[in-house]
């Protein structure tokens, strides 16, 4: 899940191609990157840049992969052909990995395993110091969080799939006719409600111009399991995000009153 607030790594760009820099101490970004690349390479090729080459060595880790073109997502009004081929996208991104392969994929990170446990460290620190807006937001939030389940980390009930992890639209980049993917070194094995969940609740879907929810979600044939797990795995996401936004005091990346907005947004949610 992006923040929006730290580099994970350095990106240059020449012509025709992203050479990303990974720190030696990654958390296996690079690994996770590379092993995307090459998979949606060999399964859904054209959906995402080409793999060149990785030096995933301890004294140097380099990832190398086409240049896609086209244009984020993020920051701008999105039209229908543009919804539809974004939900196109997911789909196909979603379903490239025969079943076999998929479950040699590693469980990608920032599953609500993690997030659960995340939170309530965060809360402790930010909390006392939000305005009243905020803090009955994140308290009903925190207790709704205590009685949903979501502190387990097995997810029964609903079928995996390849996840991108990151649900940024400027990941999403519109070509005048389809929509690519960028940026997988949060990837991994995952299920198509958490990761539906990510796309809506990012808060670069919506603090400019609001991607067109239900639309969206309309391209998506989910089951009743997958339906009920997607309402709580927004809720989950959108609590991440205003804890995230919350501790980020300077919130420079957002307009002013982000951070109301995103406690509404939870309120809304939860209701």
């Amino acid at each position: 899940m992006d923040s929006g607030g730290w580099g994970t790594h350095a990106v240059e760009l020449t012509a025709d191609r992203v050479i990303k820099r990974f720190p030696l101490e990654d958390g296996g970004r690079a690994e996770r990157e590379w092993r995307a690349l090459t998979l949606l390479a060999m399964y859904a090729p054209g959906l995402a840049p080409d793999p060149g080459t990785a030096d995933l060595a301890d004294d140097g880790r380099v990832v190398v992969m086409s240049r896609v073109a086209g244009a984020p997502l993020r920051g701008r009004p999105l039209r229908d052909e543009q919804v539809k081929a974004l939900a196109e996208a997911v789909n196909k991104l979603h379903a490239a990995l025969p079943a076999d392969v998929l479950d040699r994929v590693p469980v990608r990170p920032g599953l609500q395993g993690d997030l659960t446990a995340q939170l309530g460290q965060w809360a402790v620190s930010v909390r006392p110091r939000v305005d009243a807006v905020v803090g009955r937001a994140m308290d009903c939030g925190l207790r709704w969080l205590t009685q949903s389940g979501l502190d387990s980390r097995e997810v029964s009930g609903v079928p995996p799939v390849f996840g991108p992890g990151d649900g940024n639209l400027a990941n999403y980049l519109w070509d005048g006719s389809r929509v690519r993917v960028v940026d997988f070194e949060d990837s991994g094995r995952s299920d198509r409600a958490f990761e539906l969940a990510e796309i809506t609740e990012h808060v670069g879907s919506w603090v400019e111009y609001p991607l067109d929810v239900p639309s969206f979600l309309g391209h998506f044939d989910l089951t009743a399991a997958e339906t009920a797990r997607l309402r709580d795995c927004r809720r989950l996401l959108a609590l991440v995000w205003l804890l995230l936004l919350a501790l980020d005091h300077r919130n420079v990346r957002n307009p002013p009153g982000t951070t109301a907005r995103q406690a509404d947004r939870l309120m809304s949610l939860l209701g």
